[in-house]
């Protein structure tokens, strides 16, 4: 047991990754009012000033800066912040407020279009590679596209996919981060791809391969959260 689980009322969710299991044994229902919450804080009020000026030249401009440099990636900027001295609670999307990513693993094409419409130009080793050796989730759609999608698509019969489409996610449960830790997720992480074996057939190929993956994320997302001087292990 993990001396932070002290306190907390025992589940299953002690022995394997269970945040349902945790929910339903530690929540506390409340039917009470407001009264209990307290007025904003100086430290909030002079971060929510300077986010609400930024916002505000965001409004103007359309855009304030686009990292165009790099592409996006959970470890792939340094810390950024609103107001350093008095945040609380840290972490944005880039290394500076409202600086947008750029996310050609969606596709190329709405990339390139977004950029050119607010006047940025996307590195050129970063087009030249993604245009030549790395497939896009939308290419890779196209690819899957029979004749018969694609007519249907033409004609209107579908929606199917935009052909700039540059969306594509997948939203991470971070409850489990705070429960656990990065450490032992990736303990059980490891544990699971121990137990994917069978025939290489593509399936298990894919799953080891996806499991894989999941492992490296979990270690970038501990190595981010350390640039902020947070250990989360």
């Amino acid at each position: 047991m993990f001396k932070q689980w002290e306190g907390f009322k025992s589940g299953t969710w002690q022995e394997g990754i269970d945040v349902r299991n945790f929910i339903q044994k530690n929540y506390k229902l409340y039917e009470g009012d407001a009264s209990f919450l307290e007025d904003k804080t100086e430290k909030t009020s002079k971060v929510w000033a300077k986010a609400y000026d930024l916002i505000v030249e965001e409004v103007k401009k359309g855009i304030i800066d686009v990292a165009t440099d790099r592409v996006s990636g959970i470890d792939n900027y340094e810390p950024g912040y609103i107001d350093r001295e008095n945040e609380v609670i840290v972490g944005l999307q880039t290394d500076a407020p409202l600086k947008r990513i750029v996310n050609p693993f969606g596709g190329m094409r709405m990339v390139q279009s977004s950029l050119k419409e607010y006047g940025f130009e996307l590195d050129s080793d970063i087009e030249k590679h993604f245009s030549k050796y790395r497939k896009t989730h939308n290419e890779g759609v196209f690819d899957a596209y029979t004749k018969e999608i694609r007519a249907a698509r033409s004609a209107g019969l579908l929606t199917g996919l935009p052909d700039a489409y540059g969306r594509g996610r997948i939203i991470g449960d971070y409850r489990r981060v705070a429960l656990y830790g990065i450490d032992y997720l990736i303990e059980e992480k490891k544990k699971d791809l121990d137990n994917l074996n069978g025939d290489m057939l593509d399936e298990l190929v894919r799953k080891r391969e996806e499991v894989s993956m999941q492992i490296r994320a979990l270690g970038e997302i501990k190595s981010m959260a350390a640039k902020y001087g947070i250990d989360i292990s």
